[in-house]
């Protein structure tokens, strides 16, 4: 084989890894929110804190017993908004309905589409926080300038272990131009709460 065809057998091996690199970094992002998702790792919260007022209820509500949840909010860097929660700790019963709001507004000068990515530190109690309604359910559009306050209903279920006195639910706002992929649609259900 002469020295020509060694190099560009070379160039087109070298290509072909460039190529496979390139589309295993890519998909890992998407791969790795699936398994965190799925396992309740890293504190991910995907749809599976979704349930409906009904089946969040299902437990006795308990007064004998108090939890701290604290809200937190983060943007993603290269997201113009300002995010944040308007409560930023409360005492919640397990078994009771509780509803916060957090507010966004959009700095830049054009409409801009985000996704609010939940997490939940400890990792074990992501099972136990039932999201009955929630801005992260759906991408939130804001035109420029607008800023609008975003709801989120929850429950957390009387099977929280009794060790976690203490859990913090935290969003990061990205830009859904930037790579974040879609949440599904859900439909908006008017919900009578007590808080």
């Amino acid at each position: 084989m002469s020295d020509k065809a060694k190099q560009k057998k070379t160039i087109w091996m070298l290509a072909g890894l460039g190529i496979a690199f390139f589309g295993i970094g890519f998909a890992m992002v998407p791969l790795y929110n699936l398994i965190c998702s799925v396992s309740g790792i890293n504190g991910i919260a995907s749809s599976s804190g979704r349930v409906t007022l009904e089946e969040a209820l299902q437990s006795s509500v308990d007064y004998d017993r108090e939890i701290i949840v604290e809200f937190d909010a983060t943007l993603n860097e290269e997201l113009p908004w300002e995010f944040r929660p308007l409560v930023r700790k409360m005492k919640v019963h397990p078994g009771k309905a509780y509803r916060v709001s957090y507010f966004a507004r959009n700095n830049s000068d054009k409409t801009i589409v985000g996704q609010a990515i939940p997490g939940i530190t400890p990792w074990q109690a992501t099972a136990h926080f039932n999201k009955t309604e929630c801005f992260c359910f759906q991408q939130q559009p804001l035109e420029a300038g607008e800023g609008k306050e975003m709801e989120l209903q929850f429950v957390i279920d009387s099977d929280l272990p009794e060790k976690y006195s203490t859990v913090t639910l935290s969003y990061t706002f990205m830009d859904t131009a930037n790579g974040v992929m879609p949440a599904p649609a859900v439909p908006h259900e008017q919900l009578s709460l007590n808080n």
